[in-house]
């Protein structure tokens, strides 16, 4: 059976380097994300649900590394199982395909991991919201400056020495409707 893995970090300055360290397997193709968790909008996840085929199995270090929400991991684990790809979370020690032991066991431990994965997401939204309003109470936190001024002007001036706008926009990489909005604002 084809090993395939697949890893992710949340940050581009994170390495994946510990996950699956530990196992001696040699991997087919090693799919590595550097995205948040939050959805499955991810290249290489996708790129492998694509990819896998029936009798590969998938090894994974953990519940988190593939979703930080349940019914999101739960979609997926169910996409996978159907097309018939044995899938393995390492540190969990679960396991999903046709030849998991213990299904109902690990189907029940799966969705309580999942929950506290979602879970521990939710917290950490909320302690950082928190902390935003607390340092903007303080005057500390003004908010992020937003980039889009920048690109707004470098666009109008493009658009003053005579380009065409739907080329500056192009040129610049604002979006149109952004464009548009600080336009009409500035008038």
């Amino acid at each position: 059976m084809p090993a395939f893995a697949y890893k992710r970090v949340s940050t581009v300055d994170q390495a994946t380097d510990r996950q699956l360290a530990d196992l001696d397997i040699h991997f087919e193709k090693i799919f590595e994300d550097k995205a948040s968790g939050k959805d499955t909008h991810r290249p290489e996840l996708e790129r492998m649900i694509e990819h896998l085929r029936e009798g590969d199995t998938l090894y994974i270090h953990s519940l988190d590394r593939l979703a930080r929400n349940l019914v999101d991991l739960q979609k997926t684990v169910d996409l996978l199982t159907t097309k018939g790809v044995e899938i393995y979370f390492v540190k969990e020690g679960l396991s999903f395909g046709r030849n998991s032991q213990q299904p109902a066991l690990n189907k029940l431990m799966f969705q309580m991991l999942g929950a506290f994965a979602e879970f521990e997401r939710n917290l950490i939204k909320e302690r950082q919201r928190e902390g935003i309003e607390q340092a903007k109470k303080s005057g500390v936190y003004k908010g992020r400056k937003p980039i889009e001024i920048k690109l707004f002007n470098q666009t109008l001036e493009l658009v003053n020495g005579g380009m065409k706008t739907t080329e500056a926009i192009k040129q610049t990489g604002i979006k149109p409707a952004t464009y548009y909005r600080y336009l009409s604002k500035n008038k």
